[in-house]
């Protein structure tokens, strides 16, 4: 194996934490890498006006490769009062510096599996007949479309008369806004391009065609939302009648997924779905695995990959004296990363050493046993961050 270089953000809070732990398992494996350290996050923001430096961007276009902790983001008004006081006026805006990475290195792919765990105490389960309980498998791919749509960030607070001036040029925006002043408008666009609906439809359906699943469902609204979502129906329909006829083809709406996916969480294979409810349903469908401690991800595009967990930064967890948070989620984004690079048997090592650890059930952390969050859960019986990871070491 020849040595890789991963470019390591650690980001904020837990990210410091689980990211470090992730690391450690994959020297256990005997993954051969330079890790080389990012700035990126809170701090950076708050000291440098910038949460996404220009030297890390560097590092990402020399290195392709990223490991990613997790990242602090605030509401606009309290990032701009957390500045360094001698970058408050300025002007200085606060964006979300991983959404900011998805579109400047186009990482238009965003795949989130959830797949149960053998064994895990927080496994989504169900009534069944005669009052018995049903514990569904799990087993869903993701594919959210990654840098357009609401999070593309084309939006106005007081719009400029141009902007204004075009927005009433349609009807309904005239009809339903016209009484309200310009400088009480707040407003997100929802853009969907046709080349980027193709390749993520497309990408699910591969995935799905390369690891046996046997439906792509199709997750939007296109009966409200139907220039953009209709769009994406059109694509799908004819992706599957004319590439894919072996793979059934679904289309549920976002708001009747949620409510399907703790009915019948077992009849989906591969979602696809634009930014935002890609990104709910990805969550909706990891609390049926044990939640965001299980939950991991990738975000790919041609020349770059980052891999990260989609847990929060969690900070208040991040200055507990001996750490609590579960690593899984993390540990297994490093393994979507192997996966990428080709490192195929490495990433089912330490996936089948996760999956030992928590089917054994003698080393859970807080999360697994049901616990609130606090500096105690050690001394109640939950594992550390350190412990588990140890478990799974010893399990390689």
């Amino acid at each position: 194996m020849r040595k890789r270089t991963i470019v390591t953000l650690p980001g904020d809070g837990i990210g410091t934490v689980v990211l470090e732990e992730a690391i450690r398992v994959l020297d256990a494996v005997g993954f051969n890498a330079d890790y080389v350290h990012g700035d990126i996050g809170w701090n950076f923001w708050c000291n440098e006006g910038n949460p996404f430096p220009d030297r890390t961007i560097e590092l990402i276009k020399k290195h392709k490769i990223v490991l990613f902790g997790a990242i602090t983001s605030k509401p606009k008004d309290e990032a701009a009062n957390e500045l360094s006081p001698e970058l408050q006026g300025k002007g200085l805006v606060y964006y979300s510096p991983i959404v900011g990475m998805r579109q400047l290195f186009n990482l238009d792919y965003c795949i989130r599996p959830c797949k149960t765990y053998k064994g895990n105490p927080l496994n989504f389960i169900r009534r069944a007949n005669q009052g018995k309980v049903e514990e569904p498998q799990v087993d869903v791919v993701i594919y959210r479309q990654n840098t357009e749509g609401l999070y593309c960030g084309v939006e106005w607070t007081n719009p400029n008369e141009q902007v204004y001036n075009a927005l009433m040029t349609h009807p309904k925006m005239k009809k339903n806004f016209s009484d309200v002043p310009k400088q009480e408008l707040a407003i997100s666009t929802r853009i969907f391009s046709k080349k980027a609906c193709e390749r993520i439809i497309r990408g699910a359906f591969e995935h799905a065609r390369k690891f046996g699943y046997k439906s792509v469902t199709l997750c939007e609204k296109p009966n409200v939302l139907r220039e953009t979502s209709g769009m994406a129906l059109k694509i799908a329909k004819e992706m599957q009648k004319n590439e894919y006829p072996e793979i059934i083809f679904k289309a549920t709406n976002v708001d009747a997924q949620m409510m399907w996916m703790t009915k019948n969480p077992e009849d989906y294979g591969v979602i696809v779905s634009g930014n935002l409810f890609g990104d709910i349903i990805s969550d909706g469908f990891a609390g049926l695995i044990g939640g965001l401690g299980f939950a991991c991800s990738a975000n790919i595009g041609k020349d770059v990959a980052v891999f990260e967990p989609t847990h929060g930064s969690a900070p208040k967890y991040a200055e507990y004296p001996v750490s609590i948070v579960n690593p899984i989620a993390m540990i297994a984004s490093a393994c979507m990363m192997l996966d990428h690079i080709g490192e195929i048997n490495m990433a089912k090592k330490i996936r089948n050493a996760v999956s030992k650890v928590v089917e054994q059930g003698k080393v859970r952390t807080y999360d697994m046993l049901k616990m609130h969050g606090s500096t105690d859960v050690i001394n109640k019986g939950a594992a550390s961050t350190q412990q588990m990871t140890d478990a799974i070491i010893a399990e390689l």
